[in-house]
């Protein structure tokens, strides 16, 4: 069955998409959940906003679902968890694969799956549990035509910290695309410029840029454009928005960089500007 129809739902007609990440919960990890303890309300604000698309779990995609209207933003399903994420590594590190996901992801009505490909040093069992995770996915969304979105996550050891070596990176985002990724969701690298070698490895996929831990404006709307410049299709930003004193308002300022080619200089005035 076809992806299509529904990554076109995911796309805006550009080919771009900025999709707000708000799948924290799933990580039992406590500081993640700043800016959602209210996840209804927290919802309801970026429906509002109107990104292109939501992230959220099976247990909560009620919370954009049932919200009534054809306008809503188009939801993006998270299929597993992992306990990699805490400021120290836990004693067993795993990454496990949600039971029935894609008959959940059906019922949702969503437009997308995502699941994490994890590298961390001198793990070796963690990435065999996450390439298990994708390649078990693969078939059923071909079955049900979802488009697949692997994260390849380059991290460092000691707790959550992301690994921007380009070097790294690149041959994880590969190895997904050999697995049969239809989109990729990457960190940004250390060195900005690189970013294009990503985008080359993805070998054609959409790339979507994920945004880590809390920057300033400036810096975030920034790296957004350098990064687009270099033929990322979009961004998929958490904690950038959610833990924002103002996301309605820095929501329509990245939507103005994604789909309207602003400079950050532009968005920065007109998220300035909303104030």
């Amino acid at each position: 069955m076809s992806a299509l129809p529904r990554l076109n739902r995911l796309l805006a007609p550009d080919g771009r998409c900025l999709d707000v990440a708000l799948d924290h919960g799933i990580f039992g990890e406590g500081s993640f959940l700043q800016g959602i303890e209210n996840l209804a309300q927290a919802v309801a604000t970026l429906v509002q906003a109107g990104p292109d698309a939501i992230q959220l779990t099976p247990g909560q995609a009620h919370l954009l679902q049932h919200l009534p209207g054809k306008n809503k933003p188009a939801l993006v399903l998270r299929t597993d968890t992992t306990n990699v994420y805490g400021p120290r590594l836990p004693r067993v590190l795993f990454s496990e694969l949600m039971e029935e996901v894609l008959e959940q992801a059906i019922r949702w009505d969503a437009a997308c799956v995502v699941v994490n490909l994890l590298w961390l040093p001198d793990q070796p069992e963690l990435l065999r549990e996450s390439l298990r995770n994708v390649a078990r996915l693969k078939p059923l969304t071909e079955r049900y035509g979802f488009p697949l979105m692997v994260e390849p996550l380059v991290m460092q050891a000691g707790g959550y910290s992301v690994d921007g070596d380009v070097e790294k990176i690149v041959p994880l985002v590969r190895q997904a695309v050999e697995l049969g990724a239809d989109l990729i969701k990457a960190d940004f690298t250390t060195d900005l410029s690189q970013y294009h070698r990503v985008v080359e490895a993805a070998s054609s996929r959409p790339v979507l840029v994920r945004g880590g831990g809390r920057v300033d404006d400036a810096t975030l709307l920034e790296r957004t454009y350098l990064v687009l410049q270099q033929g990322a299709k979009g961004v998929v930003y958490g904690r950038n928005i959610i833990q924002h004193p103002r996301p309605l308002d820095l929501v329509r300022a990245l939507m103005q960089v994604v789909h309207q080619g602003a400079t950050p200089e532009a968005a920065l005035e007109a998220l300035r500007a909303g104030a």
